[in-house]
């Protein structure tokens, strides 16, 4: 069940939604002003919101600036109730990051195709981030991989060189410090991997192996000794 947050100081205004999307199977939420209807989208998590733009204290364009600038509920939509409907009106809506505007007197049937349409457009948001997601998981692991293959075969090479050294009745010791100072060079290359893919805040993908791809670390990556 999709869950709505009506955010208007009009108690008949918040009754005459709640009874309309209730009956259309909507969880519904309220909040009578500006404040109360911020900590409810911040506290509730609703999909969608439905604010009215006349307020007192905090307009509803300022809510709608604070929400949709707050990490917390940027994603969630914001659809204006008002009955400004100017050019000029819906422009600053708009800009505010409103995603689409209601008109009063409501039409049931437009109030309806207007919250399906912008809640349509959150899930397809949501499942494209969920797929960058995904992708950007599977060429972080395909990316380690291929960058920590070689170092981690100079350790394995050089454990098995220190294993056959110690089986000798005489131990050149030497020799055995010369191999771990190639694992702490291994060691440090696979660190310094793991560092630069820690930084990546942006991917950019390139191409590894057929529709496999990789994180392109660019010139941040250390070159190979």
């Amino acid at each position: 069940m999709k869950k709505i947050l009506v955010i208007d100081d009009q108690t008949e205004n918040v009754f005459y939604l709640q009874d309309r999307l209730q009956k259309e199977g909507f969880e519904v939420i309220s909040a009578n002003s500006g404040r109360t209807g911020i900590e409810a989208a911040i506290t509730q998590a609703p999909d969608l919101i439905l604010l009215d733009i006349m307020m007192p204290e905090i307009s509803g364009l300022e809510v709608c600036r604070f929400l949709t600038r707050d990490t917390r509920t940027s994603r969630i939509p914001i659809i204006l109730v008002t009955a400004k409907t100017s050019a000029e009106d819906m422009r600053e809506g708009l800009q505010a990051g409103a995603v689409d505007y209601i008109k009063k007197p409501i039409n049931k049937i437009e109030m309806l195709a207007r919250i399906n349409s912008a809640l349509k457009v959150k899930e397809s948001q949501e499942l494209f981030l969920e797929v960058e997601k995904m992708k950007t998981f599977t060429a972080t692991v395909v990316t380690a991989n291929h960058k920590i293959k070689q170092p981690l075969t100079l350790i394995k090479l050089s454990l098995t060189a220190i294993k056959r050294e110690l089986h000798k009745e005489e131990i050149n010791k030497e020799a055995i410090i010369n191999k771990t100072k190639y694992i702490d060079l291994a060691v440090g290359e696979i660190n310094d991997i793991l560092e630069l893919l820690n930084q990546v805040e942006k991917p950019i993908f390139a191409d590894y192996v057929g529709d496999i791809q990789m994180i392109d670390l660019g010139d941040k990556e250390k070159p190979s000794e």
